[in-house]
């Protein structure tokens, strides 16, 4: 085909290889624009939507509440928690917030009651998994694929030392349905702030103390010791990155 755009002009071949080239290239140029659009879409779409329904509730007073399903017990130390015995079924995070209580506080079920945490204030509910080996990307990455990871060689709930527990925010986009993203919105805790532990059914509470951003290649707050019960609790910084790791640490309540 032989195409003159104006009289005199010279005559253009675009079926010439030069036009196959041309073509070729704005085409794998638009293709890696678009593709990288559509990636970065992918990666903080997650984020902003829970950031925006995290800001929704606080504008509206709205929050999440361990409500009575889950009763102090007066035959232990005050620092521990046991659930009743016939309302706590686990369920999926999806389905764990429905019921309305009063205030305007929606009941948080806890998803597992043997090895779990719950996060009042980020509205985070997921199963804990026990001894995964924070060196091994296939364990941590299985792992991540259910619920949060307990690292390895670190302690329980209750028991005098650290325990580490982590997850990705996550490492990519693809990863983003396969990792449960439980701690998006850890960056929300401040000092004071209270999370739940769930170990062999009974519930041990910590108040946060610390929180600090560390270069991943950081390992002291994994191999650290204390003479209390310490919660350590690992994320990606900023959420859907590997650029750094969010850290915040937890006292049990009443240490």
């Amino acid at each position: 085909m032989q195409v003159r755009f104006l009289p005199g002009a010279p005559i253009m071949n675009f079926g010439s290889s030069y036009f196959r080239k041309l073509f070729l290239i704005r085409f794998t140029s638009y293709f890696f624009i678009i593709s990288g659009l559509l990636t970065l879409i992918l990666i903080i779409e997650p984020v902003i939507t829970e950031e925006l329904l995290y800001n929704y509730n606080f504008i509206t007073g709205k929050r999440y509440s361990l409500g009575p399903r889950v009763v102090r017990s007066v035959d232990l130390d005050p620092r521990v928690f046991v659930p009743t015995p016939t309302a706590l079924t686990p369920v999926d995070r999806g389905s764990s917030f429905g019921s309305l209580l009063g205030g305007g506080a929606n009941i948080i079920v806890p998803v597992n009651t043997d090895f779990g945490i719950v996060i009042e204030k980020i509205n985070a509910n997921a199963k804990v998994i026990a001894d995964v080996d924070s060196a091994s990307e296939k364990s941590y990455s299985q792992a991540l694929t259910q619920g949060v990871a307990h690292a390895k060689g670190t302690v329980f709930p209750g028991e005098k030392g650290n325990i580490y527990l982590f997850s990705h925010s996550t490492d990519a986009p693809w990863n983003i349905i396969r990792y449960n993203a439980i701690f998006y919105l850890l960056n929300k805790l401040e000092k004071g702030d209270q999370i739940s532990l769930f170990y062999k059914g009974r519930r041990y509470d910590y108040q946060v103390f610390d929180k600090v951003i560390a270069n991943p290649l950081d390992t002291h707050f994994l191999t650290a010791t204390y003479e209390e019960s310490v919660l350590t609790l690992q994320t990606c910084d900023p959420p859907g990155t590997l650029l750094n790791r969010l850290v915040v640490r937890a006292k049990l309540a009443g240490n």
